[in-house]
């Protein structure tokens, strides 16, 4: 059943495909959100729920000045980039070109005898649910850590600094000096580094460059014809200017594109949720199919999760929920899927601060409980 709460009354319908309904929950979650809170700057909110498609935002995308988001208004996606390379390399899997069970050192040109360890290699799944035990970026360097406190510059400038000249021959001799601490999918350690190896294994795979290569295999035949890494001149006075957490302009990091450099729109990004949701292609299926599973219940005494091909994957009473989050200075994103109910959810935001963080966790929550009580929550 969907329910809701509107700003007037309280809202139940008996059919899940209200148009009228569903919009009435999503524009009062959005105003909502940008009312209670003030710090924040602007909110895009998407939602696909069985044949009905509706997209809401609220706020400036410049504190300030009247400047509300536009339906044609760029978002950097971050970390949900890393479910497109996902589903990239399951459509390789899909077509026999590799296997998630290889070594990763099938598909590297010279000896990388330190990508191994007690017996144990780095297979291609390890790139992309986080247990490949690679740092968290290469190059691998304390000032790009992401908890480094030692460099008074923000994050995305060291990032940038490093990043000057620095490609795919830098990328696989740096890999050389890579030393492993642990076999290989044996413990959780979060990595882009991974996930641009995985790009450059497909960008060797398929004799074309990643965002190429992603053209073809997810953004054309979606229709996602806004979405893009580079960005032309038109394609930069779209894109949403992001705000740190002082009240500054973020800057755009560079490099790692398979790990985070993906820019959207709300409309773009409904296509690939209900690609998703309907689960018809293989590869998708296979991009959802949790690589590893947790040790315990995630529900209180109930449920399971794990981890797909970079999609995290937790289920409750046979119902999924399938999400991924992404955060660069400046800007956050947050997809959840729930195939079972028809139902999806994108918010993107160009605020990133920890109350605006929180507060969209808690947006998100509030719309999927608001949408159908069926919604299986996101994990805390």
């Amino acid at each position: 059943m969907l329910i809701g709460v509107t700003s007037s009354a309280a809202l139940a319908q008996s059919e899940p495909t209200n148009a009228k309904a569903v919009r009435a929950i999503v524009d009062d979650a959005a105003a909502r959100y940008i009312q209670e809170n003030p710090q924040a700057a602007a909110i895009a909110i998407g939602v696909v729920y069985g044949p009905v498609r509706i997209q809401s935002r609220a706020g400036t995308l410049e504190p300030g000045k009247a400047r509300p988001p536009r339906p044609d208004t760029l978002y950097p996606l971050a970390s949900i980039t890393k479910t497109f390379t996902g589903t990239v390399l399951a459509q390789a899997v899909i077509e026999k070109r590799l296997s998630l069970a290889d070594d990763i050192r099938k598909y590297l040109d010279g000896a990388y005898p330190n990508l191994e360890f007690g017996g144990r290699a780095i297979l291609v799944s390890d790139l992309l649910d986080h247990r490949s035990g690679l740092p968290f970026i290469l190059p691998d360097r304390p000032e790009l850590a992401p908890d480094f406190k030692g460099d008074a510059r923000p994050y995305t400038v060291r990032v940038n600094t490093a990043m000057q000249g620095y490609g795919r021959d830098q990328f696989l001799s740096d890999l050389h000096a890579v030393k492993l601490t642990a076999k290989p999918g044996s413990h959780y350690q979060y990595s882009n580094a991974g996930a641009q190896l995985a790009a450059y294994i497909l960008e060797k795979l398929y004799g074309l460059p990643y965002e190429q290569l992603l053209r073809a295999k997810i953004l054309t035949p979606l229709r996602m014809n806004a979405t893009t890494i580079s960005l032309s001149p038109a394609d930069q006075k779209r894109l949403a200017p992001g705000w740190d957490d002082k009240g500054q302009r973020a800057i755009l990091p560079v490099g790692d594109e398979a790990a985070g450099g993906l820019k959207s729109t709300t409309d773009d990004m409904l296509n690939y949720i209900r690609w998703q949701i309907d689960e018809t292609d293989p590869a998708v299926r296979l991009s959802h199919e949790r690589v590893w599973t947790a040790k315990g219940p995630v529900f209180g005494d109930q449920g399971t999760f794990g981890v797909g091909l970079n999609w995290q994957v937790a289920e409750l009473s046979g119902r999924r929920v399938i999400f991924q989050d992404g955060m660069i200075e400046g800007y956050s994103a947050l997809v959840v899927i729930q195939p079972e109910l028809k139902l999806g959810i994108v918010l993107t935001a160009n605020q990133l601060d920890e109350k605006s963080a929180a507060a969209e966790r808690g947006l998100m929550k509030a719309l999927l409980t608001a949408l159908d009580t069926q919604a299986v929550p996101l994990p805390e």
